[in-house]
């Protein structure tokens, strides 16, 4: 089986504009998530999916400088997006990977394919998120073509559109769901944070890149990342504001399998 991941990325951000091209240790953000992406060891081929507008010409840049595809399609409907680029590679497994998640564990994504394809026949859908256990930023949903094509050509609410995926894991009387917990036993998901769409969220990131990255070992692992906010809860605290912080608050009203413990709101000042 031909396993593809599909990393989506747009210059058009609302929050954080151009945030995937914000530098990174002498690269742009996208850069450094393909390069740890690519260290997983699983084999599988990468694509970066972005849009047919001009003002993303520079992630087809970032793409073929990394040494990845690029495949350029609808610009809201990520859905639409990722179902023809995975048709376009002729891939029979789909793994969707945000491009807001730079400091990604190559392991994780090891672990979460590991599980899928232990058992190849017998799940439609795996991912890490449901219920989610890792640190916010580790997102990896793992789904047959086939599955991807139906939600496809049968979902038709527009956050199901946006999102790619919750057709699939909305429906478990109908599709077979498979869930990867962190093997620490732990639930780290509504307090770190490492995903990014605010500024404060740019300067979190950075400052962990700035403090674990180095041209000798690139890659850093998960643990580092936590060792390192336990030693400087100053950069833990960045963007601690924001913790749990995520797209379900918005739809929990029509969402059957989200409850509130898996969000929280955005707190402001006035």
């Amino acid at each position: 089986m031909k396993t593809l991941v599909v990393i989506q990325a747009r210059t058009g951000s609302t929050r954080l504009p151009d945030k995937v091209r914000l530098p990174l240790a002498g690269a742009p953000l996208l850069q450094r998530m393909i390069e740890r992406v690519a260290a997983a060891k699983t084999p599988f081929s990468v694509t970066v999916a972005t849009t047919t507008s001009p003002a993303d010409d520079p992630i087809v840049d970032i793409a073929r400088a990394a040494g990845v595809d690029c495949f350029r399609g609808h610009p809201t409907d990520l859905l639409d997006r990722h179902y023809h680029a995975a048709l376009a590679a002729r891939a029979d497994v789909v793994v969707k990977i945000p491009s807001d998640c730079p400091l990604i564990d190559p392991r994780v994504i090891d672990r979460v394919l590991g599980f899928f394809h232990e058992q190849p026949d017998a799940h439609d859908f795996v991912s890490n998120l449901h219920p989610p256990t890792y640190p916010d930023g580790n997102d990896v949903e793992v789904m047959t073509m086939d599955a991807l094509e139906q939600a496809f050509r049968e979902a038709d609410r527009p956050f199901e559109r946006e999102h790619t995926t919750p057709f699939l894991w909305e429906r478990p009387e109908r599709f077979r769901l498979g869930s990867v917990v962190w093997e620490k036993g732990r639930d780290y998901s509504m307090i770190h944070r490492f995903t990014i769409d605010y500024p404060a969220d740019y300067a979190f990131i950075r400052a962990v890149y700035d403090k674990l990255w180095t041209a000798a070992r690139p890659i850093f692992p998960l643990e580092d990342i936590l060792a390192l906010l336990v030693a400087r809860p100053d950069i833990f605290a960045l963007n601690h504001e924001y913790a749990g912080v995520n797209w379900y608050r918005h739809h929990l009203d029509e969402l059957r399998t989200v409850s509130g413990a898996m969000t929280r709101a955005l707190e402001t000042t006035t």
